[in-house]
């Protein structure tokens, strides 16, 4: 297997003092990219992936994702320049809506989600572009803004989609498509064909939350917390939708209560991670790649084990 489609996120389940030696041994072993992802209220995206391009010298470095409503965009363009110019050709940012439990927690949940993070994207790619932007949006106002520093090589501009209009949105616009964890094969081949009717041949990367082990049940164990967790915010989505078993997930959702944790069955673990054996990891990678994803990051599980899962992954699970 091609070492390269695989990277490594790194986020809410390490420390921020942990960030700069878990990507500098991503890299050292292979790795093809690494990833920050911003969750509400661990370690900040900007900082997270400032921390990882500074301990790496080669690979990309993406944020997934900005969320568009927390940060001013013409702020968060500020912030990409200088990353860029500093590491040029090195820096993607991938925006889009955020969770929405944390958007609510802070009273931003915009009118026209999609619509926002379009014009969003448009705003980014003029500011970092050198453009003066005067305008306002469905979000936010520009009046005169123009970044002093605005970077020579224009950082790569993701968007991270779930959902049908957002899938075809980012097939038309961005420069790439980032997918949530829970992204299972069947899923990743529906978004890849929504992606691809632009024409445009985009790169799309599937998160994946991942764990090696030689028995099978106790790699799964170490996922099916946060599979429970994410089945239970993302139920209602094509995340969900577009797998064989979303009509049991979604009934057993529906009868929970608030504080109740859902209940992971064996079979839900193996369609929305990757988790077991070396040659059954090795596999599902493939089959993912196959499904149409062009590179995946790898939540990588027990978090507290994450440097020897690293190990095992780049020694067991893709030396050829």
């Amino acid at each position: 297997m091609d070492k390269s489609k695989i990277g490594i996120v790194f986020g809410s389940l390490t420390p921020p003092e942990g960030l700069t030696a878990g990507a500098a041994q991503a890299e050292r072993l292979g790795f093809g990219e690494v990833w920050f992802s911003e969750d509400c209220f661990f370690t900040g995206g900007l900082s997270g992936l400032t921390l990882l391009l500074a301990a790496t010298e080669r690979v990309p470095a993406g944020l997934g994702l900005a969320s568009i409503v927390t940060r001013h965009p013409a702020v968060l363009a500020m912030e990409l320049a200088g990353l860029a110019r500093t590491y040029p050709g090195r820096v993607r940012a991938t925006i889009g809506l955020g969770n929405g439990f944390w958007l609510q927690q802070m009273g931003l949940t915009p009118e026209k989600p999609l619509t926002a993070v379009k014009e969003t994207l448009d705003v980014l790619r003029d500011l970092l572009s050198g453009q003066n932007v005067n305008r306002t949006t469905s979000t936010h106002h520009y009046g005169d803004i123009k970044l002093e520093f605005p970077p020579e090589q224009v950082p790569e501009l993701w968007i991270g989609a779930v959902n049908e209009k957002a899938l075809r949105a980012s097939g038309e616009k961005a420069d790439g498509v980032l997918l949530s964890v829970l992204s299972g094969p069947t899923y990743v081949s529906w978004a890849r064909g929504l992606v691809d009717e632009a024409g445009r041949g985009l790169p799309l990367t599937a998160f994946v939350l991942a764990a090696v082990d030689d028995d099978d049940q106790a790699a799964r164990d170490a996922v099916r917390g946060a599979v429970g967790f994410f089945l239970k915010a993302e139920s209602h989505t094509a995340l969900v939708g577009q797998s064989p078993f979303a009509d049991d997930i979604r009934k057993r959702v529906a009868a929970l209560g608030p504080d109740e944790d859902l209940t992971v069955e064996d079979e839900w673990v193996d369609e929305f991670a990757v988790a077991g054996s070396p040659a059954k990891v090795r596999a599902q990678l493939q089959g993912l790649l196959d499904a149409g994803a062009t590179s995946l990051g790898l939540w990588l599980f027990p978090p507290d084990q994450a440097s020897t899962q690293l190990e095992r992954l780049a020694n067991e699970v893709l030396a050829d």
